[in-house]
């Protein structure tokens, strides 16, 4: 069956395209993630009339296309509805303003008029804002109550979301699977129709769960869905052991901020199915009696061993140290990212279930050895260190740093190693959520923690993923002092000396300890060493994966050991040519 979800966009449509002025219940300015300059006029009763004109028509195209399921959009604060329920945005004094029953007005006319045109062709959902979390200046409990009072029999299914889309897609980091329950129990009592909610559900007990106890009559697994499409016949078919949990990092959220194909940590296929034929749960079987290695058992180790394996292939996964996992199983150690860990262990589990695969622990190659043991392909997945140098985007060149310095990188921190002095100066010219972390663990360790970036907000990357409001409060609440707009320059065994970003202006801050959170280095030493050994003895490829490659994000590891299991043993396109298939949007002729 397919759904669609209409949307008038109200307050937070800037229309910079069209260059159409924005409509709203008032004049404000639109309620964009980007502050965009521009101003909602109030609509006219014409406007509404043209709006609900509008809806109407399109709710005809999509049932002209074979629409099972229309949606009528009132959630998120990114829709005109939600602007008209929520008293935040709605001071109007006619019958479109004023009461929740007035408020609800226009969303009761496009109910309406939606059910009336569908005529049974369809099935009409609503998904509609349960609660803003501002108290009686927003959409509220007893409000929701009033309006389902008034409106609970008029949709066939009620589709239940949580404030804003930051509150609604909130990461683990922030908050458990299924944080949402307390908002919406016991409004399916308020209704005959069936329910839906969300929550980044991951747990099918949990799921299990609010269905049998009336919270819920079916669940809403977006980002799970993401991570594992094939999720609800795992769960049917009783193959939970096999499920690629989501971890809640919202990686995927961030392609709609950067304009970008949709990613994925846990699933590297996502968003690669048309472009290069890469399947969730398929892989073209071996072509080869090939034997290869994988050297380091992080993440992208890890993924390239499972789906090498999956495809057939002999292969041994040799892990220097005693724990698989890399720097997955050092970061979930971290506050707030303990459920990054099932990375590793949906990989572990997988692996363990493979017989063409065998792992070796507390085994470090050289090059040496994996020329002695004849192997004849060769994956690097070695990772990666944290500089010590201050080197990232401010600074390309190394600063001073006084030998006698106190100086840490977020490897030491994971290690077990603390700042010996009270008072931390961490530099983060990462942008990321590890700067932000360290200096959460630090501060509820005791420390007095000043954060200095270079950026305009601490972690400012986190804009992308939904947090980087929810960091700035928990550091703040925390005691931790921000420096935005900061570069440190050098450091010194008292103090680090610092420049304005803008100005260039010069000060100093006091420091016992300073904790350096800037770039990494690949461990490419042996890669550089095999490379130029291929065709010696049995050794006929090498090919470095991961941050042993180049530093990135844990789902850029991951998706880089993926793409060497599909590629391997393929006749590859040569790299001036694009390496997937675009889609090449053309006009249909005129009838």
């Amino acid at each position: 069956m397919a759904g669609i979800e209409l949307a008038h966009n109200g307050l937070n449509a800037p229309n910079l395209y069209s260059r159409e002025i924005p409509l709203a219940p008032g004049h404000l300015p639109v309620a964009t993630f980007s502050y965009d300059p521009v101003q909602a006029r109030a609509m006219t009763k014409a406007d509404i009339a043209d709006l609900r004109r509008w809806h109407r028509t399109a709710v005809r195209r999509s049932l002209q296309v074979g629409y099972d399921l229309v949606y009528v959009y009132a959630g998120h604060a990114l829709g005109g509805i939600h602007h008209f329920l929520s008293p935040r945005y709605n001071q109007r004094t006619d019958e479109y303003g004023g009461s929740p029953r007035n408020r609800m007005r226009l969303l009761r006319e496009i109910l309406e008029e939606t059910y009336e045109e569908v005529s049974g062709r369809a099935a009409v959902a609503c998904r509609i804002t349960i609660d803003e979390r501002l108290g009686h200046t927003g959409i509220s409990r007893p409000q929701i109550e009033e309006i389902l009072g008034e409106l609970g029999e008029h949709p066939d299914l009620w589709d239940f979301v949580l404030g804003s889309w930051e509150d609604d897609s909130n990461t683990s980091r922030f908050g458990p699977e299924g944080e949402q329950e307390e908002y919406v129990a016991g409004l399916k009592q308020l209704t005959s129709k069936p329910v839906v909610g969300v929550g980044r559900f991951t747990s099918p007990d949990l799921m299990v769960r609010q269905v049998r106890t009336g919270i819920l009559d079916l669940i809403g697994a977006a980002r799970p869905s993401i991570a594992d499409p094939f999720l609800p016949d795992k769960i049917r078919t009783g193959r939970l052991e096999t499920i690629r949990e989501c971890i809640g990092c919202n990686i995927c959220v961030s392609g709609d901020f950067t304009m970008s194909p949709i990613r994925c940590t846990q699933n590297p296929t996502m968003g690669e199915e048309f472009r290069r034929g890469w399947h969730p749960e398929y892989i073209r079987p071996k072509e080869s009696g090939a034997r290869i290695l994988v050297v380091g058992a992080g993440p992208g180790g890890l993924e390239a061993a499972r789906a090498l394996g999956v495809r057939g292939y002999e292969v041994v996964l040799a892990e220097a140290g005693r724990q698989l996992g890399g720097r997955v199983a050092k970061e979930a150690r971290l506050p707030g990212l303990a459920a990054w860990i099932r990375v590793l262990d949906y990989r572990e589990k997988a692996l363990s279930e493979l017989k063409s695969v065998e792992i070796y622990r507390e085994s470090p190659m050289s090059a040496a050895d994996i020329i002695e043991y004849e192997f004849e392909h060769v994956a690097v997945a070695v990772g990666a260190t944290w500089r010590r140098d201050g080197v990232a985007r401010y600074h390309t060149q190394p600063i001073p740093v006084d030998p006698a310095v106190d100086v840490l990188t977020p490897d030491d921190v994971m290690a077990g190693t603390r700042p010996s002095g009270r008072r931390v100066v961490l530099f983060d010219d990462d942008h990321y959520y590890m700067g932000g972390v360290l200096a959460e663990l630090l501060a509820a360790e005791g420390h007095e923690v000043h954060v200095i970036t270079p950026a305009a907000q601490v972690s400012m990357w986190t804009v992308n993923t939904l947090e980087v409001v929810k960091i700035t409060r928990r550091l703040l609440l925390a005691g931790v002092t921000l420096h935005t707009g900061l570069a440190v320059t050098a450091v010194h065994p008292d103090h680090v000396e610092t420049a304005n970003t803008y100005t260039g202006q010069a000060g100093e801050l006091a420091a016992d300890s300073v904790v350096l959170v800037t770039a990494r280095l690949p461990h490419d030493e042996l890669y550089l060493d095999l490379i130029n050994r291929v065709g010696t003895g049995a050794l006929r490829s090498v090919r470095s994966i991961g941050d042993a490659w180049a530093p990135g994000t844990i789902a850029a590891a991951v998706w880089s050991g993926h793409r060497y299991a599909e590629e391997f043993g393929a006749t590859l396109p040569p790299n001036d040519e694009v390496p997937f298939r675009r889609e090449v949007v053309a006009l249909a002729p005129t009838p």
